[in-house]
């Protein structure tokens, strides 16, 4: 690529940004929200959508037509603006010593993927439900979107290792997926596409501001623009897991892995599930929704700290490959 032009001889300290990012996570973790880039998105996806999407307490003003199209140029505009800032910005660094690049592309990099806190807060609701199981109920609140009131026990623990592998996804692979293939533009390009899915992307009400707003249309593009750009990401975070985890018991595993995947309402999120559900040997349930690996047995306690095992595993693989991908791409 013409704006990656660094000295042959330097690539390869360039090339360290991921691990450099992955090791600047575990022992820092996350910036405040002050500093965060993905806040800065969030809050910007947050005052759009309160002009978006329309209020579903009241007559519609706009046509599902005009809601879908204004929605959609909102987002490609933020998004070419994310993708130019850090692009102007990755240039501006490739022109530094190259240990300094490094350094400066590493903690740039490091906020728009997250893992060490994810993997914090999915082993922390083995000691809740160790406390009582609407301790548990609350912890996992933390991490998921869905009602959590009615959940037994199990379904808790389900829930906690579901999390876990569709975020090892959403909030690491995919992020370095993309920062191998488009340096820092495409991490960001990514963590700005998957926090509009995570904003706008639902079918149905759901408030934003204590306002109920209908996302049908406002939030089709983001669902979308998000599903493709995590479809590549999704399917190697599933072969990682399975490859680390010791799954799958050979072709059949496969087999079933792709079978469960086409269960879920995602055509994403399937594949880390369910390849995490094979790798544990576990069913992984949604009720009335789906469920993975029925055949497994059910989850106990140890299954969530193994399922953090592989996700660091995971993790360490996947930064590990990104600095293998842009070392190709630098040398490219």
């Amino acid at each position: 690529m013409p704006w990656l032009t660094p000295p042959p001889e330097s690539s390869w300290l360039l090339a360290a940004a991921p691990v450099l990012a992955l090791a600047v996570d575990r022992v820092f973790g996350e910036p405040g929200l002050r500093w965060h880039p993905v806040a800065w998105m969030g809050r910007w996806l947050g005052w759009a959508g309160a002009r978006l999407a329309p209020r579903a307490d009241q007559p519609r003003r706009r046509s599902d037509r005009r809601v879908f199209w204004c929605a959609a140029l909102a987002w490609c505009a933020a998004a070419a603006l994310v993708f130019a800032l850090a692009w102007q910005l990755q240039a501006g660094l490739l022109l530094l010593p190259a240990w300094l690049a490094a350094l400066a592309l590493g903690l740039l990099l490091k906020p728009l993927l997250a893992w060490a806190m994810l993997r914090d807060e999915v082993l922390a609701v083995e000691p809740a439900l160790d406390q009582s199981l609407e301790v548990g109920r609350a912890q996992l609140a933390r991490l998921v979107s869905r009602d959590v009131s009615g959940l037994d026990a199990v379904q808790v623990r389900e829930s906690a290792i579901e999390s876990l592998a569709e975020n090892l996804n959403d909030s690491l692979v995919a992020p370095l997926f993309w920062f191998a293939v488009l340096g820092l533009p495409g991490a960001a390009l990514f963590r700005f596409a998957n926090t509009a899915d995570a904003m706008w992307g639902y079918r149905g009400v759901r408030p934003l501001d204590g306002v109920p707003r209908d996302w049908n249309w406002a939030g089709k593009w983001a669902a979308r623009a998000d599903d493709v750009l995590g479809w590549l990401p999704a399917r190697l975070t599933a072969v990682l897991i399975g490859l680390l985890g010791g799954l799958l018991g050979g072709l059949r595993g496969w087999r079933v892995l792709a079978a469960d995947a086409r269960r879920t309402p995602s055509p994403n999120g399937g594949w880390p599930m369910g390849a995490m559900a094979l790798a544990l040997g576990v069913r992984l349930r949604k009720p009335g929704a789906y469920v993975l690996n029925d055949a497994g047995r059910t989850p106990e306690a140890a299954d969530t700290l193994r399922a953090g095992a592989i996700g660091s595993r995971t993790a360490l693989a996947a930064a590990l490959l990104a600095c293998a991908g842009w070392l190709g791409t630098l040398g490219a």
